[in-house]
């Protein structure tokens, strides 16, 4: 007979989540080039936007040590990656599609300011409504979760959406929608994420 090792043991995240990918989050400065809640320069083209939310547990407590990832494509609908197969959509040079932030420790409050995604083509040639990919990671979290983030004055495209559609509890689709409003000069989308409960947010296998 074989002999196999045993499992290593498993943990959730830890402190190690933010002193490892987000040291600025947690007062270290190891990095020469940090990785940003920023996506955009001056030269991005595509509607400003930002992005912020909170996270709860499943029983309502904020959760205020979150780490995230976001991952979009450009105004256009096309991501800056080679699967991409949209080769009639511009890729923007300026955008790379990509961001990591953390909650705010006190408040547990997370941005992104980054600019709204065109609706992208996939490869089975359905249109996907715009959207923003989110990973999140946190203590107590085995396995960080995958999540949607939909626009709220997009509700033609989020109702044609195949993904959404998938979803078969209507109201469950609800919670994958960021809200839009005018806060001075900015256009702010509010999307909070619920772990669990009677609010459990959507989440994906992928």
């Amino acid at each position: 007979m074989k002999d196999y090792l045993a499992e290593t043991a498993s943990q959730t995240a830890g402190p190690y989540v933010h002193i490892g990918l987000a040291p600025q989050a947690a007062g270290f400065n190891i990095f020469e080039k940090n990785f940003s809640h920023v996506l955009t320069n001056s030269h991005t083209h595509g509607e400003r936007i930002i992005v912020e939310g909170r996270v709860f547990d499943g029983s309502g407590t904020l959760v205020r040590d979150v780490l995230l990832e976001v991952w979009q494509a450009n105004a256009a609908g096309r991501y800056n990656h080679p699967a991409d197969q949209q080769a009639e959509k511009q890729l923007d040079e300026d955008f790379r599609g990509w961001g990591r932030t953390c909650s705010d420790f006190d408040s547990g409050v997370w941005r992104f300011e980054t600019i709204k995604p065109g609706a992208v083509t996939g490869r089975d040639g359905r249109v996907m409504a715009p959207h923003l990919n989110l990973w999140i990671v946190a203590r107590g979290i085995n396995i960080g979760l995958n999540t949607r983030m939909y626009f709220s004055d997009e509700q033609a495209a989020n109702e044609a959406d195949p993904v959404l559609n998938l979803i078969e509890w209507e109201v469950r689709r609800n919670t994958l929608i960021g809200k839009r409003e005018k806060r001075g000069s900015d256009v702010v989308y509010t999307f909070d994420i619920y772990l669990q409960g009677e609010k459990e947010t959507v989440f994906f296998d992928v």
